[in-house]
């Protein structure tokens, strides 16, 4: 093992065998095709839709007793937090970034590494919610990750070696980037962090070939948007059209609504789907006004940037329900015609059904078992209709130092924060990795300033039941109806995969990494890792055997924010692995 000028831990032994396996490059074709080639895995979300669904079923309900380790890759060092990542595989390599903006190649075979990348973090990173990374991307010869310094960096996925470095934000003014990049068309899609410093959320497109930006969106009303050309800025106008509409005076300048955890891709309706995040302060009665694009979901051209629709879950969220979680597209029949669906899981407890060519909303309800800040959804716009008093108080109501404190359930990580959920093609039912928690929430005075803390609100986290808190949950998207559902006694904290073998996988803090029928819901296996599974599992397929990999290690954004539930999960042990699983070739059977 060696050390080059770059950070970059090279293995002499597997730098030729990877230069061998690097010899196909990943084409658009490759991508937007993602879902249907079950040997390799070249977006996040196993597919730029994001169903995170497998056609793979040699592993299945019949034999899944018989999956066991295949190797275990350890990310090393004292750097180890939360684990979220998703791996990806080309060529019998897999990609896996790790904690503080690291990420390595390993040889899929026998998990001995190839290369690994450290990012060079400056002092005095801002992450709000732990120092994780999502995951990657791939292109043509090309590894393209984000860091906490709130850059990208395209590496050669061969070697290692870094072939373009962006900055995309500030991150003394509190921006990072922890989610995955997308790549569409050549370009490399991007969010950011940083809603919870005051820093104004944007989506930016970069040439995948140069890093040369191409086209930058805000998704705060009244930012100008910008497309690139010939070396020339060209201004591709406002947000919202003007500013001032939706927020008073000046708040829109540092209104948050971060693009934190990236997107996904239609390429039927030619559309990204970017969810937004909180609007800055938490306090909403210092920004009266719905407060746009902020808590939405946005479906945005990704030729130059334009935001064709908007659906704004909570408007004037003043209890930080983000609306970030993934929009994943699917089609269902319904009298006879094709419905070309998107769905959400919104940190607010509700599950919206959209039409994604369009924004309408289809339906929408309940996915968690109780929700206090809102009594329901109009049936026609998808509005929140709001609880009388479940608001929290305005400090200026009382003696200007503390508003009134309410009970709010779900408490603000949501009835779904960032763990991916998935859907089945089979059986037609989204798997909603889900908490039942409430929290004690209260408004104080703020006022912003650079690179600080821009809240204006405290908080108590409490669990809403004695014996459980995570919830996976099967949800019908055409009726609503809890199909089945398992509880976990700690949070659940990691992203859900299914697949053609009628299985759901996902991970628990406790340490397994767990399989259910995927019609009944019945626990099929576990296996415990050593440390808790924040990760997101993906499957493929390789040498005639299925595989499975998930990255485990306990960490993200429970036990910093989580109040009195992180009580529940102090004695989980840290980690920082990545676990590799298969079915032996003579145990293929079918169900």
């Amino acid at each position: 093992m060696r050390t080059n000028k770059f950070g970059i831990r090279i293995a002499a032994s597997a730098l030729a065998m990877a230069v061998s396996y690097g010899a196909h490059a990943v084409t658009d074709e490759d991508i937007i095709n993602d879902h249907n080639t079950p040997e390799d895995i070249v977006s996040y979300g196993m597919g730029t839709q994001g169903q995170r669904y497998s056609i793979l079923e040699d592993l299945n309900t019949g034999n899944i007793q018989y999956l066991q380790p295949a190797w275990a890759f350890s990310f090393g060092g004292e750097k180890q937090r939360g684990q979220e990542s998703q791996p990806l595989i080309k060529d019998g390599v897999m990609y896996v970034t790790a904690s503080y903006s690291r990420i390595y190649a390993i040889d899929a075979r026998t998990g001995e590494e190839i290369w690994q990348y450290d990012a060079r973090l400056p002092d005095g990173i801002m992450p709000c919610c732990d120092v994780v990374n999502r995951g990657a991307a791939i292109y043509g010869d090309k590894v393209i990750f984000g860091t906490l310094d709130a850059k990208l960096v395209a590496l050669n996925k061969d070697t290692g070696k870094p072939m373009w470095i962006k900055k995309v934000a500030d991150y003394q003014a509190g921006y990072a980037i922890t989610a995955a990049p997308i790549v569409v068309k050549g370009k490399v899609i991007t969010g950011v962090s940083g809603g919870e410093f005051g820093i104004v959320g944007k989506v930016e497109a970069y040439d995948a070939n140069t890093g040369d930006l191409v086209w930058t969106r805000p998704t705060v009303e009244g930012h100008m948007g910008y497309v690139y050309k010939d070396g020339k800025k060209v201004e591709n106008g406002i947000s919202g059209g003007k500013a001032g509409v939706t927020w008073p005076g000046e708040m829109w300048k540092n209104g948050g609504a971060a693009t934190w955890l990236g997107g996904t891709y239609d390429p039927d309706t030619d559309s990204l789907f970017f969810g937004t995040g909180n609007p800055a302060p938490w306090n909403s009665h210092l920004r009266p006004g719905d407060n746009l694009f902020s808590s939405s979901r946005l479906a945005i051209d990704p030729d130059d940037g334009s935001i064709k629709w908007h659906f704004q879950t909570t408007p004037n969220d003043g209890w930080d329900y983000d609306g970030v979680n993934e929009l994943i597209s699917f089609d269902y029949e319904e009298n006879g015609k094709t419905v070309k669906a998107a769905a959400t899981a919104d940190r607010n407890g509700f599950f919206y059904v959209l039409n994604r060519e369009n924004g309408d909303f289809i339906r929408g309800f309940p996915f968690v078992d109780k929700i206090t800040w809102a009594e329901g959804l109009d049936p026609e716009t998808g509005r929140p209709i709001f609880t009388d008093g479940g608001r929290p108080g305005n400090p200026a109501d009382l003696d200007g130092n503390k508003g009134e404190t309410v009970v709010a359930q779900p408490a603000f990580l949501g009835g779904k924060n960032w763990m991916p959920m998935a859907f089945s093609q089979d059986t037609g039912l989204f798997y909603v990795p889900s908490n039942e928690w409430s929290m004690d929430i209260w408004n104080e005075p703020v006022s912003y300033k650079k690179g600080a803390a821009f809240l204006g609100a405290g908080f108590t986290i409490k669990p809403a039941n004695d014996e459980y808190i995570g919830v996976l949950r099967a949800m019908d998207p055409k009726t609503g109806e809890e199909v089945w559902r398992y509880e976990n006694p700690a949070p659940l904290w990691g992203g859900v995969m299914t697949t053609a073998g009628n299985l759901v996988f996902t991970g628990t803090p406790e340490g397994y990494l767990k399989a259910f029928d995927a019609k009944t819901g019945e626990e099929l296996y576990r296996f415990n890792t050593g440390s808790g599974v924040v990760g997101t599992p993906v499957t493929w397929t390789m040498d005639g055997e299925q595989y499975v990999s998930v990255s485990t290690g306990w960490g993200g954004a429970v036990p910093l924010w989580g109040g009195e539930v992180a009580k529940v999960v102090k004695d989980f042990n840290q980690g920082g692995t990545v676990w590799t699983f298969k079915l032996p070739s003579d145990r293929v059977a079918s169900n």
